[in-house]
């Protein structure tokens, strides 16, 4: 059915119809789902008898028109080339009544974008829509063509994609019981303000009987209304398959995705369900979850995750609720987290090292920070970087990293058993046997890959593009009939130049990054010397703040440009991978994504923790850069304070910019531009088809369209790897990136409501590889963590001396243990420091480093304390890391990964369903012994009578062949 709007058709149905948007004009048939297309009409035509152009020496193309009207033939055998150039509008030989229109180049590719529009629809009418188009009445424009599903379709496709819909049979869900169900009511009663005001069901301890919906088992079905049997979402998930599998002749179009690619229609998407806010009182589920789950001033409010997995599917609704998850987990973090930073601020007094450095009575000289320029220096001037060392280099957080490697196993082992238990009520437990199977041998290829095999099928079959037109058909029925019939595919070797690819530019990539963060090594170094030389003392103080602190805003810059490189180079290396389906596209884009965003992330912290100062040489013998600038030595305090200020700017600059201001700003943008493009393009007519009201599907194309979870996704493990990966150094992470969170869910929410095109609903039973990267992550956290206390802090030498040296078992002592003597007057010529202004002559100056005095026999090597020290290092970090996966394995082994309620709750449901269709079997079998047996008591009596009539006329009665009985046995059997 295809309803033209046309002058003076619509009558007050259907207006009201157009002020809601959601149905077509008749208020009857819903719109499931809309195709939007800019069209251009041909402005190349004349009448006949004008005068044709001069001949531009390039021949134009010709299509058939029927009386000046739009013409309806193909383009192609019907196609000629004007090549004497003498008429523009000419009748067609042998045909009368038809004529040719020159077209220009542009208006060529018009025609021919209608013309597969044009059969796409037909194609679509064949399968079984119905479709509602708007007339093209001016001269270019937007139109869009709207797309019903009837329940022939629904039904049809519901049985065919295994859909699972529920019966008329309810069971009972158990409870459980004891103290477990009074601590659960009082949570409940606790927590009911936080509860989102939505629609629930009107009894939560009954459950529907799910089942795959069969057409021969309708009678199974709770169907009350069949408009509203299949949901809105089902119902576009539906009309999205169909328009997947439906394929055009044209240009090898085998799907909507070819279509969209080639820009035959601009976009397809599912419509809202109606305003999200405005004066009108008709609530929808758009307006509910903007109202109670998408605005900000509802952030200590739950997610309702039902509503949310109803509206968007299955794949958007375990995303929030993974989201959720991990911000209820970082509470618990948060508060620990808080707790070790203020132990570190409550014994920063009673810290015995903080109190010697900061002791003016120890005069510690020490060695200058750089040639020539730089002046001997007392350790003292370095008090307060030591005493803000001790808030994060302190024993509290040995116990912190310990506690996150375990709070990272008890969040997968939680969110495996939340997953489990929204699989049951969200009847996905059945997926792997059944629609999975089924989707893995029935997902439909992308539109790229079938056109690279139908490619290598006609390089196979030697056909070039001298071919004509008509050929070149014929060849296109015989390539995906070899394609439909011969198990073809794309080998390794027509992947290999997308491999090699893929190779090369990632290996440059992550070069790039080291680039980058030697770039910004090189830098601190110059201007680190730069500013030494100044003669302002306040300055030259002031060396080490000033090039930390710009030397990591420049970082955070750098990471924030290549992130948003390295996405748009991901996504072009995995299509030249050309995958076969979406779900292995998914998959690759999220692995190069990660990678490349992983180094990019974190190249920086990795050399502040286990690089820097490791390769700085010592007095009189320096390592030095460009063979003049010494390599960076860490604080007097350690590497952790750097590290710390390192890693919290780059991720709360990642997490304010990149995660919250880009996705504000950038969706608005992108809207404004393209709001902007329609005005530009579209000519100011009056369409008198149009009402003045914009309908929904008008509403819905301005917004942006959807384009995947992955960036959410992406930005969340990233904020995860924080978390965990480096939390030794900043024990605050959790607090900055549960805040984060929180803005974080609302954004997301709000974005999805109301600035993203409805997407289309996909179920799915898990988070996919996700999962895998997220159990890497808490893995690598125990190994770097492990590293970061045992290398880049002081905890491993401070329990060295105080039970290895230490005199009294305390800590008086450590910061003399820890500085070596150098005679000064073994510096090279040209390094000594000019014009010193130190108080009193220097003999030996101090340095950080376990190496022999001037007076040893062994001067300046490694002294027995340093191999102690390194012995004791690397025996933490094996005990360490054994230590905390022991652990973490037996957390994992003692919570189960499928709670005990829901496990009892899936083999009831299985027994449930078998005892159902059994009844209902058994029913259906005795009706029909019913009518059968009524049957043979109405023959037997009509018998009856006419062997009295008969019995004069015969002495015998041969009974009828078969008998009733033995047709009931046989209906018993089959």
């Amino acid at each position: 059915i295809i309803n033209n709007f046309l002058e003076g058709t619509q009558g007050e149905a259907g207006d009201k119809a157009s002020l809601s948007g959601l149905r077509f004009r008749d208020s009857k048939r819903k719109v499931d789902y809309v195709l939007a297309y800019h069209y251009r009409r041909r402005l190349a035509q004349r009448p006949p008898g004008a005068a044709s152009p001069e001949p531009t020496g390039r021949s134009a193309s010709l299509a058939l028109v029927s009386n000046g009207g739009t013409g309806q033939g193909r383009a192609g055998p019907w196609q000629q080339r004007q090549d004497d150039g003498q008429s523009g509008l000419r009748e067609w030989p042998g045909l009368p009544g038809l004529q040719a229109v020159e077209l220009s180049p542009l208006d060529a590719m018009e025609e021919e974008k209608r013309l597969q529009r044009e059969e796409y629809e037909r194609n679509l009418l064949e399968a079984g829509l119905e479709i509602e188009k708007d007339p093209e009445n001016k001269s270019q424009g937007l139109s869009f063509v709207r797309i019903h599903a009837p329940w022939q379709v629904l039904s049809r496709e519901a049985e065919f994609l295994k859909i699972k819909m529920p019966t008329k049979k309810m069971y009972e869900i158990k409870e459980e019981g004891g103290i477990l169900k009074t601590l659960n009511e009082i949570w409940c009663k606790l927590t009911e303000p936080l509860q989102p005001q939505v629609p629930l069901q009107e009894n939560t301890k009954m459950k529907n009987l799910s089942y795959p919906f069969s057409r021969e088992k309708i009678y199974l079905y709770n169907i009350k209304d069949k408009d509203t049997f299949f949901d809105n979402a089902t119902r576009s998930r539906i009309v999205r398959e169909i328009l997947k599998r439906t394929s055009t002749k044209a240009r090898n179009s085998m799907g909507i995705g070819t279509l969209l690619a080639n820009n035959v229609y601009d976009a397809a998407y599912p419509l809202h369900d109606g305003e999200y806010e405005g004066q009108n009182d008709d609530m929808n589920e758009r307006k509910l979850l903007y109202q109670e789950w998408a605005r900000y001033g509802v952030f200590y409010k739950f997610q309702p995750i039902d509503l949310i997995r109803k509206y968007f599917g299955e794949k958007i609704g375990l995303y929030f609720a993974w989201l959720g998850l991990y911000t209820e987990f970082l509470i618990p973090s948060s508060v620990v987290g808080i707790i070790v930073f203020l132990y570190g601020c409550i014994t920063i007094e009673s810290d015995i090292p903080s109190k010697e450095m900061c002791d003016q009575r120890n005069t510690f000289t020490m060695c200058p920070l750089c040639d020539k320029f730089c002046d001997y220096w007392n350790l003292s001037s370095a008090c307060a970087t030591a005493r803000a060392s001790h808030l994060f280099d302190n024993p509290a957080t040995v116990f912190f990293s310990v506690f996150m490697a375990l709070w990272a196993t008890m969040f997968l082992e939680q969110w495996k058993r939340l997953q489990m238990r929204l699989s049951y009520f969200w009847d996905l437990t059945g997926l792997e046997e059944e629609e999975f199977f089924f989707y893995f041998y029935q997902e439909h290829p992308r539109p790229e890959y079938e056109t690279k095999l139908l490619q290598k099928k006609l390089k196979n079959k030697n056909i070039t593009a001298e071919n004509s037109n008509e050929f070149c058909h014929a060849c296109y029925f015989v390539s995906v009939f070899f394609l439909q019939n011969e198990k073809e595919k794309l080998t390794w070797s027509d992947r290999m130049p997308g491999y090699a690819a893929n190779f090369g530019l990632i290996l440059f990539m992550i070069v790039l990054t080291f680039s980058a963060v030697f770039g910004v090594i090189v830098y601190r170094v110059t201007t680190a010397a730069a500013l030494s030389f100044s003669t302002n003392e306040t300055t030259r103080s002031n060396v080490r703040v000033t090039v930390t602190a710009t030397a990591v805003i420049i970082n955070l810059v750098v990471v924030l440009i290549l992130d948003e490189i390295y996405g748009a180079v991901a996504k072009w290396l995995t299509e030249i991978e050309i995958p076969k389906t979406e779900k292995t596209f998914e998959e690759r884009l999220i692995l190069k994504a990660f990678l490349l965003k992983f180094v990019n992330s974190y190249a920086s912290i990795f050399y502040v923790a286990f690089f820097k100062g490791r390769f700085v040489g010592r007095p009189g013998r320096y390592v030095y850069m460009f063979e003049g600038y010494r390599m960076e030595e860490c604080a007097p305090g350690g590497c952790l304070m750097e590290l710390c200020i390192q890693l919290s700017i780059i991720m709360l600059g990642k997490q304010l910019i990149q995660n919250n201001l880009f996705e504000i700003g950038i969706p608005k943008l992108k809207k404004l531009l393209r709001k902007l493009k329609d005005e530009r393009t579209e000519p100011t007519e009056m369409d008198s088809n149009h009402s003045k009201d914009p309908q929904q599907w008008d509403l819905d194309y301005i917004l942006e369209p959807f384009t995947g979870l992955t960036p959410e996704y992406m930005e969340m493990i990233i904020q995860f790897g924080f978390v965990t990966l480096f939390v030794a150094s900043f024990p605050l992470a959790p607090v900055f990136a549960l805040l984060n969170n929180i803005i974080e869910v609302r954004l997301d929410a709000k974005k999805f409501v109301t600035e993203l095109r409805r997407p289309d609903t996909v179920r799915a039973k898990d988070i996919g590889i996700w999962y895998n990267i997220l159990s890497g992550i808490g893995k690598l956290s125990v190994i770097i963590n492990a590293f970061v206390i045992a290398v880049t802090s002081d905890f491993i030498p401070r329990l060295m001396y105080q039970y290895a040296y230490s005199q009294n078992g305390t800590m008086h002592g450590f910061i003399n243990h820890t500085l070596s003597y150098f005679n000064v007057s073994q510096l090279k010529a040209g390094t000594q420091p000019e014009n010193s202004l130190f108080a009193q002559e220097v003999s030996f100056c101090r340095f950080k480093d376990y190496r022999e005095p001037p007076w040893s026999p062994h001067q300046y090597e490694f002294s027995k304390q340093y191999w102690a020290v390194l012995s004791a290092r690397l025996a933490f970090v094996i005990l360490f890391q054994n230590l905390v996966m022991f652990l973490s394995v037996l957390v994992d082994w003692m919570i189960p990964d499928i709670p005990k309620d829901i496990s009892e709750q899936i083999k009831k449901e299985k027994t449930v369903l078998v005892d159902f269709f059994l009844k209902e079997e058994h029913e259906k079998l005795k009706l029909i012994e019913s009518f059968i047996a009524r049957d043979k008591r109405k023959r037997r009596s009509g018998s009856k009578s006419k062997r009295t009539r008969a019995a004069s006329f015969s002495q015998c009665h041969r009974s009828p062949k078969g008998s009733f009985t033995s047709f009931s046995s046989q209906h018993t059997v089959v």
